[in-house]
């Protein structure tokens, strides 16, 4: 390990994290880090050892890296980035304002600013924006005993060593790929075409999405997928391990989206209570305001409800079976187009299947408002009046409709976002039960006036 360290500054703070973390792995040191303020952090950093905190700026994990960079000294924060895989480099770099990240990067060596000045280029959450552009090459013509000195040199520069990615050594196109352990076991003196994996590699653009390249890593098992231009030439290699950063990223923006708010963006204990109140009050408000249409269908049906006040007593039922079946319609529909599983010209096989499954469905649900009914007149428990038959009758037929209507509409929704280039998980189950609410309404006094007309209505 190196032990050059950086000039020691810590303050009390700093240097009862360095004495209580004594023995502590780099992910208990970064979640420690996180705790202090982005002062204290510098500090820290800066009183450690250069390959400790390099490999701590390196995790994405580790909050406020750019931060810390812009608050400690230019040489100091040269020397880290210096040391920092370039493309954690280029994601830390995107997250400053523009002076600071053109003094820190005026900092780096020109074939390091050449390098990230790439990764930064792509657009972000693409194969080019989270790739690495470190990563192990060796020409055809090459042995394997080469290949291993080679190895051997560059490993602490590099992302990975569990591919070796062998390039034709007149066009520099990808042509192979070697895994370490078949590299290791291969006769020293072999060319090393003898221990490459047989048939193309699988490759990715750098314009294809994080999604698919997820996919491509699941689908063929792989620690590294690289990243190849229109000539066939390897740009750089997306790891395993880059890709579930950025899905977990997505899935946490995803999920927060679903639950009727905007993303956050930061942990919930860092985000102020101003950004709080900004990210959940606009959802609230047009949520609320989708609620107003509730009342306003109540009002409208307010002669009915007069005449037949038991009708009030299933409202609630009515509206939250509504709701519930178009936010697992959603929630279905969302988590597959994500995976994967759906495409957009599928919408009318997603219609299709869930129409009869909204039909069983409010049946079933229908059926238990029915017995419901019966039991609770025939108990003594409650009296529904001299109709009372006619009253389950119309919750029976009611939530049929309802429940089948919101699971078109929950499942139909991301389709819909989808084709207007908006993110389906906007489709959240507060906003698909707020439409559902209404319309439910609507579909639950039509099926009343249309059987209790002439006895109840």
């Amino acid at each position: 390990m190196n032990i050059n360290r950086f000039p020691l500054r810590a303050g009390h703070a700093a240097r009862a994290f360095i004495n209580n973390s004594r023995g502590a792995t780099i992910a208990e040191r970064v979640e420690a880090l996180n705790a202090l303020s982005v002062q204290d952090a510098g500090r820290v950093l800066t009183g450690m050892p250069l390959d400790y905190a390099v490999n701590i700026l390196d995790r994405p994990e580790l909050r406020n890296a750019a931060q810390i960079l812009a608050l400690i000294s230019a040489e100091d924060a040269a020397r880290l980035l210096h040391g920092m895989s370039n493309d954690r480099v280029a994601d830390v770099l995107l997250e400053l304002d523009g002076e600071t990240r053109a003094r820190l990067f005026s900092s780096l060596d020109e074939p390091v600013r050449i390098a990230i000045q790439h990764l930064m280029g792509y657009p972000p959450r693409t194969a080019g924006g989270i790739m690495t552009t470190e990563f192990v090459s060796v020409p055809d013509s090459w042995t394997v005993a080469r290949t291993l000195d080679h190895v051997r040199q560059v490993e602490r520069s590099r992302e990975t060593v569990y591919a070796i990615y062998v390039l034709d050594e007149v066009s520099h196109a990808l042509l192979h790929v070697v895994t370490l352990r078949r590299l290791i076991t291969g006769e020293p003196e072999a060319s090393i075409l003898s221990v490459a994996q047989k048939g193309a590699p699988v490759s990715a653009n750098p314009l294809m999405k994080q999604e698919d390249v997820a996919r491509l890593i699941r689908k063929h098992d792989l620690l590294a997928l690289p990243v190849t231009d229109e000539q066939g030439q390897i740009l750089g290699i997306v790891t395993v391990d880059d890709v579930i950063d950025t899905m977990i990223s997505d899935t946490t923006e995803a999920a927060q989206k679903f639950g009727g708010m905007e993303a956050l963006g930061q942990p919930y204990m860092k985000i102020s209570f101003a950004g709080m109140i900004r990210k959940r009050a606009g959802w609230l408000a047009a949520l609320f305001l989708g609620e107003m249409l509730t009342a306003s269908a109540m009002q409208h049906f307010e002669g009915e409800l007069e005449k037949a006040v038991v009708l009030t007593l299933f409202i609630p039922l009515i509206m939250s079976s509504g709701g519930n079946s178009g936010s697992q319609a959603t929630s279905l529909i969302i988590r597959a187009l994500a995976l994967g599983e759906l495409k957009l010209s599928d919408w009318w096989k997603v219609l299709l299947r869930e129409l009869p499954t909204g039909i069983v469905l409010g049946a079933i649900l229908g059926l238990v408002g029915f017995i419901r009914i019966v039991f609770w007149q025939s108990a003594g428990l409650y009296d529904y009046g001299p109709h009372w038959q006619m009253v389950a009758v119309t919750v029976f037929a009611a939530l049929i409709g309802i429940v089948t209507f919101g699971s078109i509409c929950g499942s139909m929704l991301p389709f819909v976002l989808q084709k207007l280039r908006l993110d389906p998980a906007s489709a959240s189950a507060p906003f698909v039960a707020t439409l559902v609410d209404v319309t439910g309404l609507v579909i639950y006094f039509s099926v009343a006036l249309l059987i209790l007309s002439g006895t109840l209505l």
